[in-house]
This record gives structure tokens, C-alpha cells and sequence, in this order.
């Protein structure tokens, strides 16, 4: 499946490659076209900085940022992320004046829950999210209403990709989108239609990675 890889690389700042598998793939909720391998991005301190300092700019200097969320093990760009909203004159509000940078916990329901030492970090302070790929958007919806629920005030969404531009009226902050993969399609699993048309699943892929078939 490795030798399917390619490289897609961003508009904004060709350092930026997101590496792209195409075949037959499933998520926990859909079927994919095109499954992105993000591992570098996550671990590789030049890369994660370079992904960070893409996604800072779209923020106005005037928006205040406490806390950043991290999703799908982006802990290394959030911190690369807090760093450049700082040096960009980002302000935070609460009272240490700094950004805190944290990974909720998820139940067996998927449903995302913050324990009573990070609570604080999220009530009462302003959130930007940051998740590696929303395919339709059902997992970041679930994430602002959690982030809602314990009180926390959503600033921002930041993507390394995203196929949908808003979610649950938040607007997307993201390097690639579908114009920079037109192919890239995302189905139920009950309409899929490679599966109707016998094509094999090449791997049950989540943020971890993926395991072959």
C-alpha cells in the first residue's frame, strides 16, 4: 500500500507536504477514498512547526486564545501553534497570561470528557481546536458541544485537512481542502460505492494510523 504514497503539498508554503494514500478505506463512521499519513507531521519538530506557523496566520491579532485542544495526537503542533500565536501577538485572558496546550479524553462513546484538573483550563476560557483531518465533521461537532458543555468558549477550528469549510457554524481554519485533492471523497458505509462494487477494504484506518486488511 506504501508505494500508492504521494505527496500533496500546500499553497501557502511548499515545506508543507501532506502525504496521501489512495485506495478503499474505513473510519469509524465512513468510508474514505484517500487516507492521510500524518505521522511525520506529528513527531518531526520542523514539520510540526511549519504546519503551526501555517495555521497562526489566519488568525486575527485581536482574537484572545487560552487554551488549544488538541485531537488526533497534534500535542506537538499545538504547543508549535501557541508558540506562534504568542510571537504574533495573540493575547491570552487568563490569569498566568500563557496558552494552555491539552488532550481531552473520550469514552467508550466517543463522547469527549476533560477531568477535574483540566476543566479549568477549558471553563470560562477562549478555545481554538485543533484536529488532523475532518472528513464530515461529526467528530469536531461532538467536540464543540463537549467543549460548550463544560464551558468553554470556541475561538477557532484549525485543520491540517478538512473537506467541509464550517461546522456547527464555526469556520474551518485549514491548509488542504478538497481543492487540493478533488478525488477525495467520504461516504456511509451503507452507501459506499466501492463496497457495492466488490472493492476490497485496504485498511481500517483512525488517528493512530492504519492496520492493513
Amino acid at each position: 500500500m506504501e508505494e500508492r504514497l504521494r505527496k500533496i503539498y500546500a499553497r501557502s508554503n511548499s515545506a508543507i507536504a501532506l502525504k496521501v494514500i489512495q485506495g478503499h478505506f474505513a473510519t469509524s463512521q465512513s468510508h474514505i477514498t484517500h487516507y492521510f499519513d500524518m505521522t511525520t507531521m506529528k513527531t518531526r519538530c520542523a514539520e510540526a512547526e511549519n504546519v503551526a506557523s501555517a495555521l497562526a496566520q489566519k488568525y486575527e491579532l485581536s482574537t484572545p486564545v487560552d487554551t488549544i485542544v488538541c485531537l488526533d495526537g497534534l500535542e506537538v503542533i499545538g504547543a508549535f501553534l501557541a508558540e506562534e500565536l504568542t510571537k504574533a501577538g495573540i493575547h491570552s485572558m487568563n490569569a498566568h497570561q500563557t496558552i494552555y496546550v491539552i488532550t481531552p479524553e473520550f469514552s467508550y462513546n466517543g463522547q469527549m470528557m476533560f477531568r477535574d484538573n483540566l476543566q479549568p483550563m477549558v471553563k470560562g476560557k477562549n478555545v481554538v481546536i485543533l484536529i488532523g483531518s475532518i472528513t464530515t465533521g461529526k467528530t469536531l461537532q461532538k467536540s464543540i458541544e463537549s467543549i460548550l458543555y463544560y464551558g468553554g468558549i470556541i475561538q477557532g477550528v484549525s485543520a491540517v485537512f478538512s473537506a467541509v469549510a464550517k461546522v456547527a457554524g464555526v469556520e474551518v481554519n485549514t491548509i488542504f481542502t478538497k481543492k487540493d485533492l478533488p478525488d477525495y471523497e467520504s461516504y456511509k458505509p451503507a452507501e459506499c460505492p466501492l463496497c457495492r462494487n466488490r472493492v476490497k477494504l485496504d485498511a481500517m484506518v483512525n488517528s493512530f494510523g492504519y492496520s492493513k486488511l
